[in-house]
């Protein structure tokens, strides 16, 4: 009989490897943005590139990675149900790599042909992470109990910023220089292909000899209770179908992530230091130092994201970040008529700097971590990881949307843009708080009750639905984030 010590310290210990795992490939995404947010300005890029800082051009090699993202997370999802989430994983992080030497390839200094095999870089590389953006929360979620899923996604997101600071302080540094094996599928997965032993084998890694039968039992009752109900796309999309109210939450997630701004200032972020008077250099330190920022702050995620809730974080989020935008556009007004309205402008610039990494740690807090989670929490085994493609596929459009018209709101709008931003997060509180239901402590199958209940009921307000019960955490919550016993997740 394992002692419930050893049992305790094996399971904190897979739990670290497993968030360890996801976490080296998350930090991809962010690599990414760190990458392209200092390139975008560098002038031997845009030489080789063939086009000038203001061309439209430079938002479009940007903004296509993230249309190669959608595509990407629909194969992967593909492959994740068909041949399990480990392999995709493994097959997108091969792609990534592709994508990446594409790039090298382009700026090696041959202009001829660099645009075309930059543009090609981009789209493969977005293939390769929109792949893995969409089955690490899967993995992640069907791997970790219904008390701490939250926690591990968060910390996994928070080497996002890791990978966004490495990379920009490679970039920062050359700019300034130069002028072993996984051995875990889900249980989650191999009973829905009917792999019983290796389900159990999974179960007993995770749980321990003792708790594994239970855990098989659950997950076993589950599944029998969602293979009748086979799922595709088509029940996801159509209005009136099967899932398409948590499609809907899911896509509304990653619309209302895009909206808050912040894929904007992540990619753009020396032009908005600019944009507050300061110069060039300066501008890309302290974007450097925002990214650092950015992640420490990012431990306040994991920490209160399964203790008060995902919506509470998100609402109370977009309202900061409304604040700062609103402060900001005051600011760049300010920075821009320093000399007409004859006022000193590094006041300016250093308050304008304080709000914009508040600014950066609120979006991380509220907002990085839960649109990626919550479509992990709400579909059934069967289509969780199709739900999860289609936040990415609409995480790509958003934000190559984003991306794309950002450049061109700098140069025309100025500091206004701000003002746009601001307007558009009172959107998503307010869309949020109406809208989303509270998944945190709960299991999948209670998440997916909320869904049934609110067909009966007849409405998607979360406020009206079994009497506003997923407006926040379950009664059953603890104070230090675990659950009550509840039905487990099975993962």
């Amino acid at each position: 009989m394992t002692s419930p010590k050893i049992f305790t310290q094996a399971f904190m210990d897979k739990k670290k490897e497993i968030v360890l795992f996801s976490a080296t490939a998350i930090a991809l995404y962010g690599y990414d943005q760190g990458m392209m947010s200092l390139i975008n300005t560098n002038y031997d890029y845009l030489e080789t590139m063939g086009i000038d800082g203001e061309d439209p051009l430079v938002g479009v090699i940007v903004s296509v990675y993230y249309l190669g993202c959608a595509v990407g997370a629909i194969f992967a999802s593909l492959l994740a149900d068909k041949g399990g989430r480990k392999p995709s994983i493994f097959a997108c992080l091969a792609v990534t790599s592709l994508g990446n030497l594409f790039m090298f390839i382009a700026g090696l200094g041959y202009t001829k042909g660099a645009m075309t095999i930059m543009f090609l870089g981009r789209i493969i590389m977005g293939l390769g992470v929109g792949g893995i953006d969409a089955v690490i929360p899967v993995y992640s979620s069907e791997l970790n109990s219904e008390g701490g899923r939250g926690e591990a996604l968060a910390k996994e997101f928070q080497s996002n910023i890791f990978g966004l600071n490495m990379a920009f302080a490679i970039n920062l540094a050359v700019t300034n220089g130069l002028g072993k094996d996984n051995q875990w599928e889900t249980p989650r997965w191999f009973i829905f292909h009917e792999r019983e032993e290796d389900a159990k084998s999974a179960l007993t890694d995770i749980y321990g000899e003792d708790d594994m039968k239970e855990k098989f039992d659950e997950l076993k009752k589950a599944h029998e209770e969602e293979s009748s109900q086979a799922i595709g796309y088509n029940d996801m999309i159509w209005p009136g179908s099967k899932q398409f109210h948590p499609t809907m939450v899911t896509v509304m997630g990653q619309i209302n992530q895009a909206l808050t701004g912040y894929g904007a200032v992540s990619v753009y972020g020396p032009q908005i230091f600019e944009l507050l008077g300061l110069s060039v250099s300066v501008s890309e330190y302290l974007t450097q130092g925002n990214y650092i920022s950015y992640f420490f702050l990012m431990t306040f995620a994991w920490l209160l994201i399964d203790r008060v809730g995902r919506r509470v974080m998100m609402v109370g989020g977009a309202f900061g970040m409304a604040i700062s935008f609103l402060i900001l556009t005051l600011l760049g007004g300010l920075a821009q008529n320093a000399d007409k309205l004859n006022i000193p402008d590094m006041p300016i610039a250093i308050v304008g700097s304080v709000v914009l990494f508040l600014a950066t740690g609120i979006f991380g807090i509220g907002w990085l971590t839960q649109p990626w989670l919550i479509p992990t929490e709400i579909f059934p085994s069967s289509s969780r990881a199709q739900g999860s493609a289609v936040s990415v596929i609409i995480w790509g459009f958003a934000n190559f949307a984003v991306t794309l018209l950002t450049p061109i709101g700098f140069n025309n709008l100025s500091y206004w843009l701000f003002l746009a931003f601001a307007v558009t997060n009172l959107f998503a509180a307010w869309w949020t708080w109406l809208y989303s239901p509270e998944t945190g402590g709960r299991s999948f199958e209670e998440n997916q009750a909320f869904f049934d209940d609110a067909k009966e009921h007849g409405t998607w307000n979360v406020l009206k639905v079994d009497k506003g019960d997923f407006r926040g955490m379950p009664k059953g919550e603890k104070g230090d984030g675990e659950t009550q016993p509840l039905l487990s997740n099975g993962s």
